[in-house]
C-alpha cells in the first residue's frame, strides 16, 4: 500500500523564489488548459485529450509569450495537466454516479491570491536525497529537510507544499507493507461527544481537548489587528500570515492528539465500533463550532486507515441506531431523550448514564453484525478495515443466561492563448 510521508522543508531565499516561480508556471499551465477546454466545449469542438494538451505545451514553451515556463521543470507543468484531468474524472464519476461522497463540481480556475500553492515531482524529475541528508530537487536545489523519521522506500513523488501560514513541507509518497499486529480478544464501543470527547464501553472516558476555543482569545485579537489594516497594504498581508498561524497551530495539535489517541485504541483492541455521525448536517446546526472543533471526521478517518494497515476491525454503528433511547441491560426503547437528560432509569430498574449506556449499545450493536458477516462470509466485513451496521428496527438478541436481553441492529499550438496568463480572482481547482 502507499502512504505519504510529511516533513518541514527551511528553503533559502533564491530557493522560495524558484518555488514561487515553479508554482506560478504550475497554475498558468492548468488555467490554460482548463480555458481551452472550455472554449471548445462552448464552440461546439471534441474533447481535448491530454495528449494534445500535453503536445501544445511542448510548442507553447517555443513561443515567445510561453518562454518563461522553460525555467521551471517540464515535469512540474505535466503534473499540473495531470492535475486537471483528474479534476474532470472526479468531475464525471460524480455525475454518473461511481463516485462515492459528495457530489463534485467542475474544476475551477486556479488563482494566484490562493493561500495554498502545491507542485509535484516525480521520479522522472529527477528528484533525489543526497547523502547530507537534504532534498534536490530540478531547478530549485538542494533544500534542508528537518527529518523526524526514515523514509521506508525510496519514494514515487515528492509534493512541495506552502501552507496559509507560508511554512514549506514536502510530502513523499513510498510504498509500505501492512504490519498486522497479534491478535487481541478486546474489543470497544465509543459513544464520541462534545463535552466528552469519547466514552468507551469500558468505561474509560477521553477528555475534549477544545484547541479551537482555547485558542480563541488570541484569534480574536489577531483577526481584528487584520481587519483594520487596509486591504492590497503589506501590514494586512502580515497580519494575515499572523491569523494563519494560530489556525495552523490548532490544526496541528488537533491533529497530533488525534493521532495518539487512535493509535493507542488500535494497539490496544481488535475491534472498534464507532457511531456513523453526519458531521455535515451537526455542522449547519448552532453547535457548529464545537462540532469542527472536535475533530469526529478525521477521528473515525484515522482509525479505519491505521485499521487496515495492523490487522484490526473499525464498523461504523447506523446513525440511526437509537443508542441513546435504548437500555443495554433489557433492549427496551424508550424513546428519545433532551441533550440535558445525563442520567436516567429505565423501567426495569437499570440506573444508566447516557453516554456509557449508549457505548453499551453500539458495542452490542457492532458485536451483532460482525458476527452475523464473519458466519455469512467467513470473514470479518469489508475486509480487516471496516464495516458498517445496516439501518434496521432494533431487535432484541435471545436472552442469555441472566434472562437479560441485549439490543442489535440488522444490523496542438494554438490550443492555449496568450490572453490567458492572468488568473481568475477568487477561484480555486477542487
Amino acid at each position: 500500500m502507499q502512504r505519504r510521508y510529511n516533513f518541514r522543508i527551511y528553503p533559502t531565499l533564491g530557493q522560495t523564489l524558484a518555488l514561487a516561480r515553479a508554482f506560478g508556471c504550475a497554475r498558468v499551465v492548468f488555467n490554460d488548459a482548463l480555458r481551452a477546454r472550455r472554449d471548445a466545449h462552448a464552440a461546439g469542438r471534441p474533447y481535448i485529450s491530454d495528449a494534445a494538451l500535453s503536445k501544445a505545451l511542448t510548442e507553447m514553451k517555443k513561443t515567445p509569450e510561453r518562454a518563461w515556463l522553460s525555467r521551471v521543470s517540464s515535469v512540474v507543468l505535466q503534473q499540473a495537466l495531470a492535475d486537471l484531468n483528474t479534476a474532470y474524472r472526479n468531475f464525471f464519476q460524480s455525475i454518473i454516479g461511481q463516485r462515492g461522497g459528495a457530489r463534485v463540481g467542475p474544476p475551477r480556475y486556479r488563482s494566484k491570491k490562493d493561500n495554498r500553492q502545491a507542485i509535484r515531482f516525480t521520479r522522472n524529475a529527477g528528484f533525489k536525497l543526497t547523502p547530507s541528508g537534504k532534498l534536490r530537487l530540478p531547478k530549485v536545489g538542494d533544500v534542508r529537510v528537518r527529518w523526524s523519521r526514515y523514509l521506508p522506500s525510496d519514494p514515487s513523488s515528492v509534493t512541495v507544499i506552502k501552507d496559509a501560514a507560508g511554512r514549506y513541507f514536502v510530502s513523499f509518497v513510498v510504498e509500505v507493507a501492512d504490519e498486522p499486529l497479534p491478535e487481541l480478544p478486546t474489543d470497544v464501543g465509543i459513544d464520541l461527544g462534545l463535552a466528552t470527547f469519547a466514552v468507551m464501553s469500558d468505561g474509560k472516558t477521553i477528555e475534549s481537548p477544545k484547541f479551537l476555543r482555547r485558542a480563541e482569545r488570541r484569534l480574536r485579537g489577531a483577526q481584528q489587528a487584520l481587519c483594520r489594516k487596509q486591504k492590497g497594504s503589506v501590514n494586512r498581508s502580515k497580519a494575515r500570515v499572523r491569523v494563519a498561524k494560530i489556525h495552523a497551530r490548532v490544526r496541528d495539535a488537533r491533529r497530533d492528539w488525534l493521532h495518539k489517541h487512535t493509535t493507542t485504541l488500535i494497539r490496544d483492541n481488535q475491534a472498534i465500533y464507532v457511531e456513523d455521525l453526519c458531521v455535515r448536517g451537526l455542522a449547519r446546526t448552532r453547535l457548529a463550532k464545537s462540532v469542527h472543533d472536535a475533530g469526529w471526521g478525521q477521528f473515525t478517518r484515522l482509525l479505519e486507515e491505521k485499521a487496515a494497515r495492523y490487522g484490526r476491525v473499525v464498523i461504523r454503528v447506523d446513525r440511526f441506531y437509537p443508542s441513546s433511547q435504548m437500555c443495554s441491560a433489557c433492549g427496551r426503547v424508550s424513546g428519545p431523550k433532551p441533550l440535558h437528560v445525563r442520567e436516567w432509569t429505565c423501567v426495569c430498574g437499570s440506573d444508566h448514564n447516557r453516554d456509557l449506556n449508549a457505548a453499551l449499545n453500539i458495542l452490542a450493536a457492532g458485536r451483532a453484525e460482525r458476527l452475523n458477516a464473519s458466519q455469512a462470509t467467513g470473514r470479518h466485513p469489508r475486509g480487516v478495515g471496516g464495516g458498517r451496521v445496516r439501518p434496521g428496527r432494533p431487535v432484541p438478541a435471545p436472552a442469555d443466561e441472566a434472562g437479560t436481553h441485549r439490543g442489535a441492529t440488522r444490523g496542438t499550438v494554438g490550443i492555449f492563448t496568450s490572453e490567458g496568463a492572468e488568473d481568475v480572482k477568487g477561484s480555486r481547482c477542487l
